[in-house]
């Protein structure tokens, strides 16, 4: 799968974040994930400038592009996403979502992203109103809500982002946009019943599947178990 409309609406789609894998068997890893049902592969870059940690690059990403069938789910936590877009996709990014905080133009990144044949994302902090992106909606083929403050992996699940999530699934659907609803931060089989009763579709989730003690495949299939609340508490 190439695009975000490949994945049918009404269920979970499950992008495992490769931060929480093994680093020294990324191979190996990546094969078990998906052949325990993931359909995408979350990638968090991070310069160390608009979050406080650093992470990996294109370099990293290139080489299991070859490897991996998975739709590459490509998240930039970089402050220049206009002057890096060319080296993600050419890297194997089928999504590229940015920061509404970075620091180019808006407008601007996503044309930039489209033109090089990619979707487009925009993410944002716990501190920022979704309105910020609302401008941006019709542009856009995804919205990332953060759970947690951005930058490092195995942080406790924000519950008072959930209203966030609402909101943005409300404004897609009055303006009938087709823009999906992606959630990172403390996701886990426990907390997804909640990110998709108010919204989400597509479950970031990075130890709560590659360090699962009942291994991948339960892991995954339990997030995918929470497509029957979806959109549940969005009025």
């Amino acid at each position: 799968m190439s695009k975000l409309a490949d994945f049918p609406k009404g269920s979970i789609v499950v992008s495992p974040s490769l931060l929480a894998a093994d680093f020294g068997k990324l191979d190996e890893q990546i094969a078990e994930v998906t052949a325990a049902g993931a359909e995408m592969l979350h990638l968090d870059v991070m310069d160390g400038a608009l979050v406080p940690n650093i992470s990996f690059g294109a370099p990293v990403i290139k080489p299991l592009r070859k490897k991996s069938s998975l739709f590459f789910d490509v998240h930039l936590m970089i402050e220049h996403p206009l002057r890096y877009a060319r080296m993600f996709r050419e890297a194997g990014a089928d999504l590229e979502t940015f920061h509404i905080e970075c620091a180019d133009d808006i407008d601007a990144t996503i044309a930039a992203i489209h033109a090089l044949g990619a979707e487009v994302g925009i993410s944002l902090k716990p501190a920022t109103p979704a309105e910020a992106i609302f401008p941006y909606l019709d542009k856009i083929d995804m919205v990332l809500v953060m759970t947690v403050e951005p930058g490092f992996g195995g942080q406790s699940f924000m519950a008072d982002q959930l209203p966030k999530l609402a909101a943005f699934r409300k404004e897609i659907t009055r303006r009938n946009l087709n823009v999906r609803l992606e959630v990172d931060g403390g996701v886990d089989e426990k907390t997804v019943r909640e990110c998709a009763a108010y919204g989400a579709e597509i479950m970031v989730a990075g130890t709560a599947v590659f360090r699962h003690p009942e291994g991948m495949a339960t892991a995954v299939s339990r997030l995918k178990d929470a497509a029957s609340l979806l959109n549940t508490k969005v009025q």
